[in-house]
């Protein structure tokens, strides 16, 4: 790759200021690079400024937090909600100066790369000597100007959850437009403040259609709002091993599967034969450890009387990055018949009276409002936000393999200087998306090589093979470290020259959960 060391003058362009891109931009600054950060809104954080108000953190805060920047004292809740969250970030952001470095209302429309001397042909070896276009519209102006950047290396921070939803397809003639009443998706619904919110479903009949963390949110408001006399209805394809704490019978999460221990039991990436070969003696008591999480869980929310037992296990759900937090008291509204939960079919569409499940000869569920808790479709977001087709496919992958094929699930070994960091998800996204972005710091400072792509290829196909076997099979092209992220930081910290064992004392390296602090320094 092209070494960055002593040449401190190149240009780094950042796009996004959530999470992800913040912490891109403070540790090239670390290295003495002066990135330019692209954000399309007129303020930092992402996500978390298009969250519903009443959402909170779906992990503990020692494990949602920076390094270098714990939480302050005043901060006493274990799961802050969405404004604390944003208050968190925004001081992050001050305390180091970032915001001298962001544009506000710049949106990256595209990016092209103009080769300068590796070829369209064959290359063994990641890198290049071109230059990145970054073509950006400022969005302030009522006619959009746009500008044209070129730069020298590019971090794509723009996450999966925004910008494009995920909307069903429908069966012939029975999409919305067959509906009298009104359909949005939750991203709609995120962007209103409480009072439009309540206003805007008050004394409607309201449908929520999916069972993760925004339609449980949604359904919590919209049952505060109207109570029983108008209950609302939550359709739900697969049920989920939503956590009611992180305490399952008392015991702490983190002990069962956040841990070393823990990750003996999967079979690794790139392990060898002793390692294998434990996973496989020890697999009994992985089985063990998610049934006893599944246990408390349909103890505590008693989803067999609601029908609601998922059919995979809490592994699969967290090696999916699909586990979800469930809102206090939801299910005691579901007792009170403030929430109805309806499992539907595959599919469903719509009538004039409200919503049809495929295949069910039952009436329609009457509606005035349908809001589609369906996700985003991140992959489109990213994919096309380059303007070659070929890097299109690229990012795409193929169809037997994970979506978004990424080396240390950063660097996609045939695009040239460029690194996609916080679109792989994980157990706590923003300590995953620190310390990429510290390796991608060093790896900028010429502190270490990439391997060639061959290499890189194979690696990937590891990490692949892994994510096969353990996802559950619907969310298998999900980008997800869930149940390595120590295993992962490994690889990070032994490219760097790190120690990757950070605890002291063999029980504590072995049994006690890993976070953000123990990798301070």
């Amino acid at each position: 790759m092209a070494n960055f060391e002593g040449r401190k003058k190149e240009v780094i362009a950042i796009i996004g200021g959530g999470i992800s891109g913040l912490l891109a931009c403070k540790y090239c600054i670390s290295k003495g690079f002066d990135p330019i950060v692209f954000e399309s809104e007129s303020s930092i954080g992402g996500v978390w400024t298009k969250t519903i108000g009443s959402t909170k953190l779906q992990t503990p805060k020692p494990v949602y937090q920076f390094s270098d920047f714990p939480w302050p004292d005043s901060v006493t809740q274990v799961f802050p909600d969405q404004q604390m969250v944003l208050e968190y970030i925004e001081s992050y952001a001050r305390h180091f100066d970032l915001f001298t470095h962001i544009h506000f209302n710049s949106k990256v429309l595209n990016l092209n790369f103009e080769d300068g001397g590796s070829g369209d042909g064959e290359w063994n070896l990641w890198g290049g000597k071109g230059k990145w276009n970054v073509t950006v519209q400022d969005t302030r102006t009522i006619s959009p100007q746009i500008q044209i950047y070129q730069v020298d290396f590019v971090v794509v921070c723009v996450g999966r959850f925004s910008q494009i939803p995920n909307i069903p397809e429908f069966p012939q003639n029975k999409g919305p437009e067959a509906f009298e009443g009104e359909v949005i998706h939750s991203m709609d619904y995120s962007k209103m403040d409480s009072s439009t919110a309540t206003n805007f479903v008050k004394g409607k009949q309201v449908a929520v259609v999916g069972f993760q963390k925004s339609g449980m949110d949604i359904a919590m408001e919209c049952s505060t709002v109207n109570g029983v006399e108008r209950p609302c209805t939550v359709l739900i394809r697969t049920p989920h091993w939503n956590l009611p704490d992180y305490f399952p019978w008392g015991l702490n999460l983190g002990y069962l599967f956040l841990n070393r221990f823990s990750e003996l039991m999967v079979h690794k990436p790139g392990e060898g034969f002793l390692l294998s070969l434990l996973a496989t003696i020890l697999s009994p008591l992985r089985w063990a450890f998610s049934k006893y999480i599944e246990s408390y869980i349909k103890h505590k929310h008693q989803l067999a009387k609601h029908g609601m037992v998922p059919e995979h296990s809490f592994l699969n759900e967290l090696s999916s990055c699909s586990v979800s937090l469930v809102p206090e008291g939801f299910y005691e509204r579901v007792e009170e018949g403030s929430i109805k939960l309806v499992k539907k079919a595959e599919s469903f569409g719509f009538s004039k009276e409200g919503i049809v499940l495929e295949g069910h000869a039952t009436e329609p569920i009457k509606s005035d409002l349908v809001i589609l808790a369906t996700g985003f479709n991140g992959l489109d977001n990213l994919k096309h936000i380059f303007q070659s087709k070929k890097y299109q496919e690229f990012i795409a992958g193929s169809d037997d393999s994970a979506a978004v094929p990424l080396y240390r699930e950063c660097i996609h070994p045939r695009i040239p200087q460029l690194a996609i960091i916080g679109f792989s998800e994980s157990v706590s996204n923003l300590h995953t998306s620190e310390i990429r972005c510290r390796w991608l710091g060093e790896l900028l400072d010429g502190k270490f090589m990439l391997p060639s792509i061959k290499v890189m290829e194979k690696d990937i196909a590891e990490w692949d093979k892994y994510k096969k076997r353990y996802s559950y099979r619907k969310y298998y092209r999900r980008s997800c470290i869930g149940a390595l992220h120590i295993w992962y930081n490994d690889q990070l910290c032994k490219d760097m020259g790190w120690n990757p064992k950070r605890k002291k004392g063999l029980w504590a390296e072995w049994f006690e959960p890993y976070g953000p602090m123990d990798y301070i320094g």
